[in-house]
């Protein structure tokens, strides 16, 4: 069972703690859990992924709840908190290719066997955020950015740090509230690069 198939709804729509009212989730232990409520990714992501396969994708591909405009989502930071319609969302996490979505691009007519490599590559992941307010959203409400964390480490850094290049790791621990196995992860790559 999965999740991953998405699709434009018209009107308001509610985000409570738990996520986008409606919204499915196959497996709410790699995908669902408080760090990883709401998914989101942009409308250049997807014009530029369009040039490199080929192909018009529609809205909800990538498996997003929200889908934004003029905002360069992997340039964010993690724990940017957004108000995004009345709910109030903080950059938690970044979005990591997994089996399903490499299925999920083979279904939809696309080579997936090299999908996972290649999206890590592309350096354009999306974040993940947690849900801090309930709210409602609609399309074309404003994102406004409420606050912004005193460190360097955005969305695409995180996502290099975890899939293609592990010597960034260690600048994850200035971030936060991290997810417990990227701290974990983070404070790993410190302890082997101490030379002591």
């Amino acid at each position: 069972m999965t999740g991953i198939e998405k699709r434009p709804v018209d009107g308001r729509v509610r985000i409570t703690t738990y996520g986008v009212e409606g919204n499915g989730c196959g497996d709410t232990v790699n995908h669902g859990d408080a760090f990883m409520r709401v998914y989101a990714y942009s409308v250049e992501d997807y014009r530029w992924w369009e040039t490199e396969l080929g192909a018009t994708l529609p809205p909800g591909h990538f498996a997003e709840q929200l889908t934004t405009e003029g905002i360069d989502l992997n340039a964010a930071l993690v724990g940017e908190t957004w108000r995004v319609g009345t709910a109030v969302l903080q950059i938690a996490h970044v979005r990591t290719p997994c089996l399903t979505f490499k299925g999920w691009m083979g279904h939809t007519g696309h080579d997936n066997t090299a999908w996972v490599r290649r999206f890590a590559l592309a350096g354009r992941p999306g974040p993940y955020f947690r849900v801090l307010e309930e709210g409602s959203v609609a399309a074309g409400d404003p994102i406004v950015v409420l606050e912004r964390p005193d460190h360097d480490v955005t969305v695409a850094t995180m996502f290099r740090a975890l899939l293609v290049e592990p010597r960034l790791l260690p600048r994850l621990l200035a971030v936060d509230g991290l997810k417990g196995w990227v701290r974990e992860r983070a404070e790993a790559a410190v302890a082997r690069s101490d030379p002591s």
